[in-house]
């Protein structure tokens, strides 16, 4: 499943559309939008994209992801518009047979969805100031 919303992540229907009785691990990945970046007090995070340019891009990276390992599901839920403190912004959910497996899928897609996805961040700090960050120049993680 590859999702692209402005609505909250719900955990629970991410790791509902991996789950099977095939499955003996599932891995869930959330990220979310921290206080502090590099000692600066974020107040919120503004995400854009041209949706059809970055579905595309995730869901060739769900299927290079299903080609290196042996998944039994995966999705894949990055939030657009603005998130406020605490709110996830991407979801990454994985199961497989064997935790290693999912373990392994599940960084390599977030790693990679990082750095190649076309879905832009603003950063938007306390003291009224905001910064955009390129994918893939992200100074933190």
């Amino acid at each position: 499943m590859i999702s692209l919303t402005t609505k909250h992540i719900d955990a629970s229907e991410v790791l509902a559309s991996v789950s099977s009785t095939d499955a003996g691990a599932i891995v869930l990945f959330l990220g979310t939008t921290r206080e502090f970046t590099h000692g600066r007090r974020t107040a919120s995070l503004d995400y854009e994209c041209y949706p059809e340019m970055a579905e595309k891009k995730l869901a060739e990276l769900e299927a290079e992801a299903r080609r290196r390992w042996p998944l039994t599901g995966c999705s894949i839920v990055h939030r657009l518009g603005r998130l406020e403190l605490g709110e996830a912004s991407i979801a990454i959910a994985v199961s497989s047979p064997h935790r290693q497996v999912a373990f392994e899928a599940g960084k390599w897609l977030i790693d990679t969805i990082k750095e190649v996805v076309p879905i832009w961040k603003r950063e938007n700090w306390a003291d009224g100031s905001s910064e955009w960050v390129h994918p893939g120049l992200s100074k933190s993680e």
